[in-house]
């Protein structure tokens, strides 16, 4: 492999002309510019990239920690934040934690070894204390989807427990009553939260359901299939479903029609979300808008703002789930 001593001699200039070449430097002529770029291109010499970033302090790349990409959801983070760093004239490096402590954690030392300029986490699995000294560390490290009070400036998150009382609250104006719900099985704060906010829109309105009405499942397709089977075997008596994420509404509605059950008409389904999914499965979903683009492109601006040294006035950034109506959802209200 050619080294950057081959290439001196080759072009018959100095290594440290060659260097001012690699680094676009003002001092280095066309000339020498030319020579050593043809001498670069006949030896297939490639400049190393992190000598070149120790020389410039900057990568130009942001690195992205994502639960896992082949998720749509996942797959819209990932878009919205390559979108903002191509328009800084930056790239991105991506890894998957699998909401597993060991891979986010081996995945942040990668990124940050990496020298990236900035990072953008969706951590779930690593505790506030491990994300903090990561924060302290890499000034420039922004969590998506995640709030720590002491670096509140630097984490874009959504209000997971209002979006479960969102859905719930929908649901019970449509005159129902008897609501199950549909867990992930992942522990990790979304699926804490949005329980909350099912049992505190169910005790709002004074309705009282025992544990039986709520079913577990991984967070999707086939999770909520499980889910939703689990319900029906339970025979107990409801008349919607609230259910994790839209993946998992959309195994639910596969396990109803499989039973000849009629959505809406007999079972209600409300998903969480609002993925490209919803828009094209029958009925039409019914979920709560996760803003997942929106917040994204806003951590990978903030991610560049901070790589830049740039001061931060906002305070935080804790974005409201909104409810978006399809065909999913019957009105029970229209039978009396």
């Amino acid at each position: 492999m050619a080294t950057i001593k081959d290439v001196a001699k080759e072009a018959g200039v100095s290594v440290a002309t060659v260097s001012r070449v690699i680094n676009h430097s003002p001092k280095a002529s066309q000339a020498s510019i030319d020579t050593v770029n043809a001498a670069m291109r006949k030896l297939g010499y490639r400049p190393n990239a992190a000598a070149r970033a120790l020389v410039s302090q900057s990568t130009q790349t942001l690195g992205v920690l994502v639960h896992d990409v082949s998720d749509p959801f996942f797959g819209t983070l990932v878009k919205a934040v390559d979108n903002i760093a191509r328009e800084a004239g930056k790239h991105i490096l991506v890894c998957n934690g699998y909401h597993n402590a060991q891979d986010e954690r081996q995945s942040i030392e990668l990124l940050i070894n990496s020298r990236c300029d900035g990072l953008v986490i969706h951590s779930k699995a690593l505790s506030d204390e491990e994300l903090l000294a990561y924060a302290n560390e890499v000034k420039s490290m922004v969590l998506i989807n995640r709030f720590i009070p002491e670096i509140a400036e630097r984490c874009i998150a959504l209000d997971n427990y209002k979006g479960a009382w969102i859905a719930t609250e929908h649901l019970i104006r449509q005159g129902h009553t008897n609501i199950a719900y549909i867990s992930s099985t992942h522990h990790i704060e979304d699926a804490t939260q949005r329980m909350a906010g099912y049992k505190a829109a169910l005790s709002a309105h004074h309705i009282e359901l025992s544990e039986s009405y709520i079913a577990y499942g991984e967070p999707e397709g086939e999770g909520g299939e499980y889910a939703m089977t689990n319900l029906l075997t339970k025979s107990i008596d409801f008349t919607a479903v609230v259910a994790y994420n839209d993946f998992m509404a959309a195994g639910a509605l596969c396990v109803l029609d499989e039973n000849e059950i009629a959505v809406p008409e007999k079972i209600s389904v409300i998903g969480f979300d609002d993925v490209l999914i919803a828009r094209y499965i029958h009925p039409r979903l019914t979920t709560v808008r996760y803003p997942i683009q929106i917040m994204a492109e806003q951590a990978a601006i903030l991610a560049i703002k901070l790589s830049c040294g740039e001061v931060l006035k906002q305070k935080q950034s804790i974005f409201s789930p909104t409810l978006v109506q399809r065909n999913s959802v019957y009105n029970l209200n229209h039978r009396i």
